[in-house]
Protein backbone atom coordinates (compact mmCIF):
# COMPACT_ATOMS: atom_id res chain seq x y z
CA UNK A 1 0.00 0.00 0.00
CA UNK A 2 1.51 3.92 -0.87
CA UNK A 3 2.51 5.38 2.63
CA UNK A 4 4.07 8.59 1.05
CA UNK A 5 1.33 10.34 -0.26
CA UNK A 6 0.16 13.69 0.96
CA UNK A 7 -3.09 13.36 3.60
CA UNK A 8 -5.97 15.26 2.58
CA UNK A 9 -7.47 16.23 6.20
CA UNK A 10 -11.33 17.02 5.95
CA UNK A 11 -13.44 18.89 8.42
CA UNK A 12 -17.52 18.29 8.57
CA UNK A 13 -20.38 20.29 9.74
CA UNK A 14 -23.55 18.66 9.92
CA UNK A 15 -23.57 14.84 11.58
CA UNK A 16 -27.07 14.16 10.48
CA UNK A 17 -28.47 11.62 8.11
CA UNK A 18 -26.33 12.73 5.41
CA UNK A 19 -23.19 13.45 7.54
CA UNK A 20 -23.69 10.22 9.64
CA UNK A 21 -23.58 8.34 6.51
CA UNK A 22 -20.51 10.45 5.26
CA UNK A 23 -18.10 9.39 7.98
CA UNK A 24 -19.09 5.89 7.84
CA UNK A 25 -17.92 5.62 4.05
CA UNK A 26 -14.87 7.78 4.84
CA UNK A 27 -13.70 5.18 7.64
CA UNK A 28 -15.01 2.01 5.86
CA UNK A 29 -13.40 2.97 2.80
CA UNK A 30 -10.04 4.62 3.80
CA UNK A 31 -7.71 2.02 2.51
CA UNK A 32 -9.63 1.54 -0.57
CA UNK A 33 -9.46 5.27 -1.50
CA UNK A 34 -5.63 5.13 -0.88
CA UNK A 35 -5.28 2.35 -2.99
CA UNK A 36 -7.30 2.56 -5.79
CA UNK A 37 -7.61 6.57 -6.26
CA UNK A 38 -4.00 7.35 -4.44
CA UNK A 39 -5.74 9.89 -2.28
CA UNK A 40 -5.38 9.40 1.76
CA UNK A 41 -8.37 11.30 3.17
CA UNK A 42 -7.95 11.82 6.77
CA UNK A 43 -11.25 13.26 9.17
CA UNK A 44 -9.66 15.75 11.62
CA UNK A 45 -12.57 17.58 13.22
CA UNK A 46 -16.12 17.84 13.04
CA UNK A 47 -18.90 19.71 14.33
CA UNK A 48 -22.56 19.54 15.57
CA UNK A 49 -25.51 20.66 17.48
CA UNK A 50 -25.44 17.36 19.06
CA UNK A 51 -23.00 15.39 20.96
CA UNK A 52 -24.50 12.51 20.62
CA UNK A 53 -24.30 12.05 16.77
CA UNK A 54 -20.56 12.65 17.22
CA UNK A 55 -20.48 9.75 20.04
CA UNK A 56 -22.41 7.19 18.08
CA UNK A 57 -20.25 7.37 15.40
CA UNK A 58 -17.42 7.32 17.08
CA UNK A 59 -15.77 10.68 16.33
CA UNK A 60 -16.12 12.24 19.84
CA UNK A 61 -12.67 13.48 20.26
CA UNK A 62 -13.11 15.29 16.78
CA UNK A 63 -16.53 17.23 17.93
CA UNK A 64 -17.50 20.74 18.36
CA UNK A 65 -20.22 22.24 19.18
CA UNK A 66 -19.28 25.10 17.03
CA UNK A 67 -18.54 24.90 12.86
CA UNK A 68 -16.27 27.56 13.29
CA UNK A 69 -13.85 25.74 14.97
CA UNK A 70 -13.68 23.51 11.91
CA UNK A 71 -13.30 26.50 9.66
CA UNK A 72 -10.49 27.86 11.60
CA UNK A 73 -8.42 24.42 12.23
CA UNK A 74 -5.27 24.48 10.59
CA UNK A 75 -5.17 21.09 9.44
CA UNK A 76 -8.41 21.13 7.91
CA UNK A 77 -7.86 21.18 3.72
CA UNK A 78 -11.76 20.80 2.73
CA UNK A 79 -14.43 21.74 4.53
CA UNK A 80 -17.47 19.71 4.17
CA UNK A 81 -20.79 21.16 4.82
CA UNK A 82 -23.86 19.33 5.65
CA UNK A 83 -26.18 21.86 7.86
CA UNK A 84 -28.50 22.55 5.08
CA UNK A 85 -30.36 25.84 4.52
CA UNK A 86 -29.13 29.24 3.89
CA UNK A 87 -28.62 30.79 7.43
CA UNK A 88 -25.23 29.77 9.39
CA UNK A 89 -24.39 27.42 6.01
CA UNK A 90 -23.81 29.95 4.01
CA UNK A 91 -22.31 31.88 6.31
CA UNK A 92 -19.80 28.77 7.13
CA UNK A 93 -19.19 28.39 3.02
CA UNK A 94 -18.10 32.01 2.68
CA UNK A 95 -16.20 32.13 5.52
CA UNK A 96 -14.10 28.56 4.30
CA UNK A 97 -13.72 30.28 1.24
CA UNK A 98 -12.12 33.18 3.18
CA UNK A 99 -9.99 31.42 5.33
CA UNK A 100 -8.42 29.67 2.13
CA UNK A 101 -9.97 26.43 2.15
CA UNK A 102 -11.91 24.42 -0.68
CA UNK A 103 -16.01 23.11 0.05
CA UNK A 104 -17.69 20.43 -0.69
CA UNK A 105 -21.45 20.52 0.15
CA UNK A 106 -24.97 19.53 -0.57
CA UNK A 107 -26.41 22.45 0.01
CA UNK A 108 -29.27 22.95 -2.97
CA UNK A 109 -30.56 25.81 -0.94
CA UNK A 110 -27.06 28.14 -1.25
CA UNK A 111 -26.54 26.99 -4.45
CA UNK A 112 -30.16 27.92 -6.25
CA UNK A 113 -29.63 31.33 -4.67
CA UNK A 114 -25.97 32.56 -4.75
CA UNK A 115 -24.46 29.86 -6.46
CA UNK A 116 -22.72 32.17 -9.04
CA UNK A 117 -21.23 34.56 -6.56
CA UNK A 118 -20.13 31.45 -4.42
CA UNK A 119 -18.10 30.03 -7.04
CA UNK A 120 -16.96 33.18 -8.29
CA UNK A 121 -15.49 33.97 -4.82
CA UNK A 122 -14.19 30.77 -4.58
CA UNK A 123 -12.41 30.85 -8.61
CA UNK A 124 -10.63 33.90 -7.74
CA UNK A 125 -9.08 33.02 -4.53
CA UNK A 126 -8.12 29.60 -6.83
CA UNK A 127 -10.27 27.34 -4.69
CA UNK A 128 -13.19 25.38 -6.14
CA UNK A 129 -16.86 24.56 -4.94
CA UNK A 130 -18.37 21.58 -5.21
CA UNK A 131 -21.79 20.51 -4.81
CA UNK A 132 -22.70 17.02 -6.83
CA UNK A 133 -25.36 16.37 -3.80
CA UNK A 134 -27.29 19.06 -4.35
CA UNK A 135 -29.41 17.55 -6.91
CA UNK A 136 -30.54 14.44 -7.47
CA UNK A 137 -28.46 12.56 -4.14
CA UNK A 138 -26.68 9.81 -5.71
CA UNK A 139 -27.73 10.52 -8.81
CA UNK A 140 -24.08 11.99 -10.75
CA UNK A 141 -26.20 14.39 -12.86
CA UNK A 142 -24.12 17.58 -11.91
CA UNK A 143 -20.81 16.35 -13.42
CA UNK A 144 -22.76 14.69 -15.78
CA UNK A 145 -23.29 18.04 -17.14
CA UNK A 146 -20.04 19.92 -16.59
CA UNK A 147 -18.09 17.10 -17.82
CA UNK A 148 -19.53 14.58 -20.03
CA UNK A 149 -22.42 16.23 -21.86
CA UNK A 150 -20.52 19.32 -21.88
CA UNK A 151 -19.56 18.80 -26.25
CA UNK A 152 -23.80 19.40 -26.24
CA UNK A 153 -26.52 22.37 -26.79
CA UNK A 154 -28.63 21.27 -24.16
CA UNK A 155 -32.07 21.53 -25.53
CA UNK A 156 -33.95 20.30 -22.71
CA UNK A 157 -33.60 19.27 -18.83
CA UNK A 158 -36.98 17.69 -17.27
CA UNK A 159 -36.86 15.85 -14.14
CA UNK A 160 -38.48 13.85 -10.80
CA UNK A 161 -36.22 15.31 -8.44
CA UNK A 162 -38.60 15.35 -5.25
CA UNK A 163 -38.71 12.19 -3.47
CA UNK A 164 -41.37 12.91 -1.28
CA UNK A 165 -44.04 13.82 -3.85
CA UNK A 166 -43.01 11.55 -6.27
CA UNK A 167 -43.95 8.63 -3.45
CA UNK A 168 -47.20 10.56 -2.25
CA UNK A 169 -47.94 10.68 -5.62
CA UNK A 170 -47.53 7.23 -6.62
CA UNK A 171 -49.20 6.05 -3.40
CA UNK A 172 -52.38 8.20 -4.25
CA UNK A 173 -52.55 7.18 -7.83
CA UNK A 174 -51.60 3.23 -7.03
CA UNK A 175 -54.32 2.74 -3.93
CA UNK A 176 -56.31 5.81 -4.24
CA UNK A 177 -55.43 7.65 -0.86
CA UNK A 178 -55.96 11.19 -0.19
CA UNK A 179 -53.73 14.03 0.29
CA UNK A 180 -53.45 13.53 3.88
CA UNK A 181 -53.34 9.96 4.41
CA UNK A 182 -50.64 9.84 1.58
CA UNK A 183 -48.14 12.44 3.44
CA UNK A 184 -49.05 10.57 6.61
CA UNK A 185 -48.02 7.59 5.16
CA UNK A 186 -44.49 9.10 3.65
CA UNK A 187 -44.20 10.68 7.15
CA UNK A 188 -44.49 7.56 8.69
CA UNK A 189 -42.05 5.54 6.39
CA UNK A 190 -39.60 8.25 6.49
CA UNK A 191 -39.41 9.66 3.41
CA UNK A 192 -40.94 13.05 4.61
CA UNK A 193 -40.04 15.55 6.86
CA UNK A 194 -41.91 16.67 9.86
CA UNK A 195 -42.28 20.20 7.98
CA UNK A 196 -43.11 18.76 4.37
CA UNK A 197 -44.09 22.07 2.88
CA UNK A 198 -40.77 22.78 0.89
CA UNK A 199 -41.34 19.54 -0.81
CA UNK A 200 -44.66 19.66 -1.24
CA UNK A 201 -44.78 23.37 -2.25
CA UNK A 202 -42.41 22.48 -4.96
CA UNK A 203 -39.82 24.70 -3.76
CA UNK A 204 -37.25 21.86 -2.87
CA UNK A 205 -37.71 20.87 -6.58
CA UNK A 206 -37.67 24.57 -7.63
CA UNK A 207 -34.18 24.80 -6.19
CA UNK A 208 -32.51 22.01 -7.84
CA UNK A 209 -33.85 23.01 -11.40
CA UNK A 210 -32.65 26.44 -10.91
CA UNK A 211 -29.02 24.62 -10.13
CA UNK A 212 -29.61 22.64 -13.28
CA UNK A 213 -30.80 25.40 -15.16
CA UNK A 214 -27.85 27.25 -14.70
CA UNK A 215 -25.28 24.53 -15.07
CA UNK A 216 -27.31 23.09 -18.09
CA UNK A 217 -27.78 26.42 -20.24
CA UNK A 218 -25.18 28.70 -18.79
CA UNK A 219 -27.68 31.37 -17.86
CA UNK A 220 -27.71 32.23 -13.91
CA UNK A 221 -30.94 31.83 -12.61
CA UNK A 222 -32.01 31.58 -9.09
CA UNK A 223 -34.50 29.85 -6.79
CA UNK A 224 -36.77 33.15 -6.58
CA UNK A 225 -37.38 33.15 -10.56
CA UNK A 226 -38.79 29.83 -11.22
CA UNK A 227 -42.43 29.85 -11.47
CA UNK A 228 -43.18 27.45 -8.98
CA UNK A 229 -46.52 25.01 -7.99
CA UNK A 230 -46.74 22.12 -5.63
CA UNK A 231 -48.93 18.69 -4.95
CA UNK A 232 -51.56 20.48 -2.19
CA UNK A 233 -54.63 21.02 -4.11
CA UNK A 234 -54.29 16.94 -6.01
CA UNK A 235 -57.25 14.59 -4.84
CA UNK A 236 -57.20 11.07 -6.01
CA UNK A 237 -59.88 12.13 -8.67
CA UNK A 238 -57.12 13.80 -10.61
CA UNK A 239 -55.13 10.98 -10.77
CA UNK A 240 -58.39 8.57 -11.66
CA UNK A 241 -58.87 11.29 -14.51
CA UNK A 242 -55.41 10.64 -15.31
CA UNK A 243 -55.35 6.87 -15.48
CA UNK A 244 -58.65 7.27 -18.09
CA UNK A 245 -56.62 9.32 -20.33
CA UNK A 246 -53.49 6.84 -20.48
CA UNK A 247 -51.17 9.17 -17.82
CA UNK A 248 -49.83 9.24 -14.92
CA UNK A 249 -49.44 12.29 -12.67
CA UNK A 250 -45.99 13.77 -11.68
CA UNK A 251 -44.36 16.68 -10.23
CA UNK A 252 -41.82 17.95 -12.54
CA UNK A 253 -39.27 20.51 -12.55
CA UNK A 254 -38.51 21.35 -15.93
CA UNK A 255 -36.15 23.26 -18.45
CA UNK A 256 -36.58 24.15 -22.15
CA UNK A 257 -34.73 26.04 -24.65
CA UNK A 258 -37.19 27.64 -26.70
CA UNK A 259 -36.61 30.87 -29.32
CA UNK A 260 -37.72 33.47 -26.98
CA UNK A 261 -35.47 32.12 -24.05
CA UNK A 262 -35.58 29.71 -21.23
CA UNK A 263 -38.91 28.08 -20.37
CA UNK A 264 -38.39 26.69 -16.16
CA UNK A 265 -41.15 25.81 -13.90
CA UNK A 266 -42.34 23.07 -11.65
CA UNK A 267 -45.40 21.81 -11.49
CA UNK A 268 -47.67 18.43 -11.43
CA UNK A 269 -47.73 17.06 -15.10
CA UNK A 270 -49.94 14.31 -16.84
CA UNK A 271 -47.42 11.97 -18.42
CA UNK A 272 -47.84 9.81 -21.53
CA UNK A 273 -47.37 6.37 -20.11
CA UNK A 274 -44.98 5.83 -22.54
CA UNK A 275 -42.82 9.30 -21.67
CA UNK A 276 -39.44 7.99 -19.94
CA UNK A 277 -40.28 9.43 -16.46
CA UNK A 278 -43.76 7.77 -15.97
CA UNK A 279 -42.75 4.42 -14.71
CA UNK A 280 -40.66 6.11 -12.45
CA UNK A 281 -42.08 5.58 -9.25
CA UNK A 282 -41.76 5.58 -5.28
CA UNK A 283 -39.43 8.14 -3.85
CA UNK A 284 -36.85 6.99 -6.66
CA UNK A 285 -35.78 10.47 -8.58
CA UNK A 286 -34.95 10.54 -12.65
CA UNK A 287 -34.12 13.61 -14.83
CA UNK A 288 -33.83 13.27 -18.80
CA UNK A 289 -31.58 15.20 -20.73
CA UNK A 290 -31.74 15.86 -24.87
CA UNK A 291 -28.61 17.38 -26.16
CA UNK A 292 -27.90 18.54 -29.67
CA UNK A 293 -25.41 15.45 -30.58
CA UNK A 294 -26.02 12.78 -27.63
CA UNK A 295 -30.04 12.68 -28.28
CA UNK A 296 -31.80 11.63 -25.57
CA UNK A 297 -30.36 10.42 -21.94
CA UNK A 298 -31.76 9.62 -18.62
CA UNK A 299 -30.39 9.20 -15.34
CA UNK A 300 -32.16 7.58 -13.11
CA UNK A 301 -31.81 6.35 -8.72
CA UNK A 302 -32.36 7.04 -5.09
CA UNK A 303 -32.58 10.55 -5.00
CA UNK A 304 -32.22 11.13 -1.06
CA UNK A 305 -31.02 9.23 1.74
CA UNK A 306 -27.91 8.23 4.02
CA UNK A 307 -25.92 6.62 1.62
CA UNK A 308 -26.98 8.40 -1.63
CA UNK A 309 -26.33 11.55 -0.46
CA UNK A 310 -23.08 10.58 1.00
CA UNK A 311 -21.84 9.08 -1.96
CA UNK A 312 -22.50 12.08 -4.09
CA UNK A 313 -20.39 13.98 -1.30
CA UNK A 314 -17.88 11.42 -1.07
CA UNK A 315 -17.60 11.06 -4.75
CA UNK A 316 -16.71 15.12 -4.44
CA UNK A 317 -14.29 15.03 -1.74
CA UNK A 318 -12.10 12.26 -3.36
CA UNK A 319 -12.36 14.39 -6.85
CA UNK A 320 -11.17 17.09 -4.18
CA UNK A 321 -8.38 15.47 -2.46
CA UNK A 322 -7.13 14.26 -5.78
CA UNK A 323 -6.01 18.02 -7.07
CA UNK A 324 -4.54 18.65 -4.00
CA UNK A 325 -2.97 15.65 -3.59
CA UNK A 326 -1.22 15.88 -7.00
CA UNK A 327 -1.05 19.70 -7.93
CA UNK A 328 -4.25 19.64 -10.19
CA UNK A 329 -5.67 22.51 -11.43
CA UNK A 330 -9.78 22.74 -11.05
CA UNK A 331 -11.04 22.25 -14.83
CA UNK A 332 -12.93 25.31 -15.87
CA UNK A 333 -16.62 25.33 -14.56
CA UNK A 334 -19.16 27.52 -16.80
CA UNK A 335 -22.27 28.28 -13.69
CA UNK A 336 -24.04 31.35 -15.60
CA UNK A 337 -21.97 33.50 -17.34
CA UNK A 338 -24.58 34.49 -20.11
CA UNK A 339 -27.81 35.75 -19.91
CA UNK A 340 -30.62 34.29 -21.64
CA UNK A 341 -33.75 35.85 -21.05
CA UNK A 342 -36.33 33.43 -18.87
CA UNK A 343 -39.72 33.10 -20.80
CA UNK A 344 -42.84 34.68 -18.56
CA UNK A 345 -45.26 31.90 -17.56
CA UNK A 346 -48.04 33.50 -19.17
CA UNK A 347 -46.36 33.04 -22.51
CA UNK A 348 -45.82 28.99 -21.98
CA UNK A 349 -48.20 26.97 -24.12
CA UNK A 350 -49.42 24.10 -23.08
CA UNK A 351 -52.68 21.80 -22.75
CA UNK A 352 -54.21 21.50 -19.52
CA UNK A 353 -56.24 19.52 -17.32
CA UNK A 354 -58.80 21.72 -14.75
CA UNK A 355 -61.11 20.61 -12.51
CA UNK A 356 -64.05 22.82 -11.46
CA UNK A 357 -66.09 21.83 -8.45
CA UNK A 358 -69.69 23.17 -8.70
CA UNK A 359 -73.18 22.94 -7.19
CA UNK A 360 -75.24 20.05 -9.17
CA UNK A 361 -77.34 21.94 -10.57
CA UNK A 362 -78.90 22.58 -14.82
CA UNK A 363 -76.66 25.58 -16.40
CA UNK A 364 -73.42 25.44 -14.85
CA UNK A 365 -71.94 23.24 -17.83
CA UNK A 366 -73.29 25.66 -19.84
CA UNK A 367 -72.12 29.20 -18.35
CA UNK A 368 -68.78 27.83 -17.42
CA UNK A 369 -68.00 26.29 -21.49
CA UNK A 370 -68.50 30.38 -22.23
CA UNK A 371 -66.12 31.48 -20.12
CA UNK A 372 -63.87 29.55 -21.74
CA UNK A 373 -65.16 30.36 -25.50
CA UNK A 374 -65.09 33.93 -24.59
CA UNK A 375 -60.81 33.86 -23.43
CA UNK A 376 -59.80 31.62 -26.65
CA UNK A 377 -59.68 28.32 -24.97
CA UNK A 378 -60.21 25.84 -27.43
CA UNK A 379 -61.84 22.41 -25.41
CA UNK A 380 -60.16 19.26 -25.97
CA UNK A 381 -63.09 17.06 -24.10
CA UNK A 382 -65.26 17.59 -20.79
CA UNK A 383 -66.28 15.32 -18.44
CA UNK A 384 -68.69 15.33 -15.38
CA UNK A 385 -67.84 13.66 -12.24
CA UNK A 386 -70.33 11.81 -10.05
CA UNK A 387 -72.04 14.39 -7.50
CA UNK A 388 -70.69 14.60 -3.94
CA UNK A 389 -74.14 13.32 -1.66
CA UNK A 390 -73.11 15.58 1.33
CA UNK A 391 -72.88 18.90 -0.37
CA UNK A 392 -74.30 18.90 -3.89
CA UNK A 393 -70.78 19.52 -5.01
CA UNK A 394 -70.29 18.21 -8.74
CA UNK A 395 -66.62 17.96 -10.76
CA UNK A 396 -66.38 19.41 -14.17
CA UNK A 397 -63.56 18.20 -15.95
CA UNK A 398 -61.87 20.32 -18.96
CA UNK A 399 -58.81 19.51 -21.17
CA UNK A 400 -58.25 22.06 -23.35
CA UNK A 401 -56.36 22.09 -26.75
CA UNK A 402 -52.41 23.78 -26.20
CA UNK A 403 -53.15 27.21 -25.23
CA UNK A 404 -51.09 30.06 -23.80
CA UNK A 405 -50.92 30.02 -19.44
CA UNK A 406 -52.19 33.47 -19.51
CA UNK A 407 -55.47 32.68 -21.46
CA UNK A 408 -55.94 29.52 -19.28
CA UNK A 409 -55.44 31.63 -16.35
CA UNK A 410 -57.85 34.28 -17.59
CA UNK A 411 -60.27 31.79 -17.89
CA UNK A 412 -60.03 30.77 -14.74
CA UNK A 413 -60.62 34.20 -13.35
CA UNK A 414 -63.50 34.58 -15.30
CA UNK A 415 -65.39 31.06 -14.01
CA UNK A 416 -63.99 31.90 -10.34
CA UNK A 417 -66.02 35.92 -10.96
CA UNK A 418 -69.58 34.17 -12.08
CA UNK A 419 -69.52 32.40 -8.35
CA UNK A 420 -70.62 29.35 -8.87
CA UNK A 421 -66.97 27.63 -7.44
CA UNK A 422 -67.37 25.18 -4.53
CA UNK A 423 -64.11 25.50 -4.11
CA UNK A 424 -60.73 26.03 -5.18
CA UNK A 425 -60.41 24.91 -9.31
CA UNK A 426 -57.11 21.77 -10.10
CA UNK A 427 -54.89 22.81 -12.65
CA UNK A 428 -52.27 20.37 -14.11
CA UNK A 429 -50.38 20.45 -17.46
CA UNK A 430 -50.94 17.81 -20.12
CA UNK A 431 -47.83 16.19 -21.84
CA UNK A 432 -49.31 15.24 -25.34
CA UNK A 433 -47.48 12.40 -26.74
Amino acid sequence: MTTDIRPVNIGLIGLGTVGGGVVRILKEHHDDFLRDQGVDIRLVACASRMEEEAVALGVRDLFSFDGSDVINNPEVDIVVELVGGTGVAREFVYAALESGKRVVTANKAIMATCGHDLLGVAGAKGLEVAFEASVGGGIPIIGALRNSLIGNRIERVVGIVNGTTNYMLTRMGESHLDYATALAEAQANGFAEADPSADVGGADAAAKIAILTTLAFNTEVVLEQVPTEGITALAPIDLEYAEQMDKTVKLLAVALRTPEGIDMRVHPTMLPKAHPLASVSGVFNAIYVVGDAVGETMFYGAGAGSGPAASAVVGDIIEVAQRITYGITRPFLRFGTEQLPLVPSADVVSSFYVRLPVPDRSGIVALTAKVFADNDVSIASMMQGAADDSDGTAQLIYVTHPVREGALRATLEGIQATGVLTGEPVVIRVENP
